[in-house]
């Protein structure tokens, strides 16, 4: 199993606790040199906090673990390509990776409405990979919604 797939794996557990939460199953970790520094699940219903996106939280915890705001080098792994938010957040943290599962047809800011991570108008660059274990994230959020819905 690659290092993607295995904090990926991390990440899809984070969406399970949302999940069991009443939270939308989204998960998300941070990571530098192989060592987990912040971790974070949609929590925006139970922290009534329009920003508790699973990025945002996990990003938090990262930087206070570090006790800086900025995380050069570390890569973020969320299994729902990052929405507009999320993406000034990663610019922000100076993140060097976004590593995400599923595509987000309708707000992922990424690759699928938009590219603010690919723009060249600011101050910095953040890499970026989807679709790793991204059939695992879909399944996850089809069923939840589906429940949802019935």
């Amino acid at each position: 199993m690659s290092d993607h797939e295995q904090w990926m794996r991390r990440a899809l557990a984070l969406a399970d606790r949302a999940e069991n939460e009443g939270e939308v199953p989204i998960g998300a970790v941070v990571v530098r040199d192989g060592q987990l520094l912040g971790e974070g699940w949609n929590s925006v219903i139970s922290f009534t906090d329009p920003t508790a996106h699973a990025e945002v939280v996990a990003l938090r915890d990262a930087a206070r673990l570090v006790g800086n705001y900025r995380l050069p080098g570390a890569t973020l792994y969320v299994t729902l390509e990052p929405c507009t938010m999320c993406a000034g957040a990663i610019i922000h943290a100076r993140l060097q990776q976004v590593v995400f599962a599923a595509k987000e047809p309708r707000a992922g800011a990424v690759c699928s409405t938009c590219t603010l991570l690919d723009e060249a108008r600011y101050n910095h660059r953040v890499d970026w990979e989807g679709g790793v274990l991204a059939q695992d994230s879909s399944e996850r959020l089809q069923n939840f919604f589906r429940q949802r819905r019935s």
